[in-house]
């Protein structure tokens, strides 16, 4: 029986895993089942980050507009504040809310202003 040559498919897929692992440390970029591995549990980690990223980034904005809204007696809370907002209409966002706290206060004393009126 003659020597098959195996094809070229199985080796293009591991240099495909392969440069995904390129730059992960020891086995991890070197052995193709632990490469195999690690990039399973890098994309799961990835996939699970995304969502806890989206929760990290709306609990600092919320921080952020309570700490300024309290310091300087715009509003007694955050609640109060973003439950007015809705109140009276004026559709902004928490990251747009935060942005306009941390950089132009007089901006946000004017908005407080509004609802109250």
């Amino acid at each position: 029986m003659t020597r098959t040559k195996r094809g070229y498919i199985a080796r293009r897929r591991r240099t495909k895993i392969r440069l995904f692992a390129s730059s992960f440390r020891g086995a991890h970029s070197r052995l193709s089942r632990t490469i195999t591995q690690q990039k399973i549990r890098a994309l799961v980690s990835a996939h699970r980050d995304r969502g806890r990223q989206k929760r990290d980034f709306r609990r600092l904005w919320i921080t952020r507009i309570n700490a300024v809204s309290r310091d300087n007696n715009i509003y007694y809370s955050y609640s109060g504040l973003i439950h007015n907002l809705y109140k009276r209409r004026l559709l902004l966002n928490r990251k747009i809310l935060a942005q306009i706290a941390i950089l132009n206060r007089k901006c946000l004393y004017m908005i407080s202003n509004e609802i109250i009126k």
